[in-house]
């Protein structure tokens, strides 16, 4: 019965670090005294944004991160953590992730991966405040317009000029 467990524990550890390996981004943090249904709130929305949320043994979470690199990561992993796996968004775990914890005082970001380098909260919480990509692309649309609606302009007083 103990080699079972010692198996099965080592399945799962070597099932997270592929997770690990294959993400984008991950978000560790604390949601000690959050409600089941408020967590239940936070993983469906993250759901949405194709991000996986779970809560994993610290020492599966621990292991995981060491197997593939992640060392600096285990510092963090004391209490109750849960962890969110993006693998296409690399701002949306933080992004949903920072948003609730505004709402959820008791959620709090400890730390994270993003695109393979692990970072600290404050390299989580500004990657959460980057804009939209949608707002992103607006931005430098706009941002390449501007100069050529200003030559228009100036163009156009120039032919006004000489018409006068």
């Amino acid at each position: 019965m103990q080699k079972e467990a010692i198996l099965r524990k080592i399945q799962e550890v070597e099932t997270l670090a592929e997770k690990f390996k294959n993400s984008k981004t991950i978000v560790a943090f604390e949601y000690k005294g959050l409600s089941v249904s408020d967590f239940t709130k936070l993983r469906n929305t993250l759901r949405k944004e194709n991000v996986e949320v779970k809560v994993y043994k610290n020492n599966i979470t621990r292991r995981a991160a060491q197997v593939v690199g992640f060392d600096d990561l285990v510092g963090g992993l004391v209490g109750p953590i849960a962890i969110a796996i993006s693998y296409d968004d690399v701002v949306a775990p933080a992004k949903h992730v920072f948003e609730f914890a505004k709402e959820n005082k008791t959620v709090v970001i400890k730390s994270g991966v993003i695109e393979g380098k692990v970072v600290d909260k404050s390299a989580i919480i500004s990657l959460a405040s980057l804009p939209s990509r949608e707002t992103l692309l607006t931005q430098l649309a706009a941002g390449l317009l501007m100069p050529v609606q200003q030559v228009a302009v100036g163009l156009h007083m120039l032919t006004e000029k000489e018409n006068n």
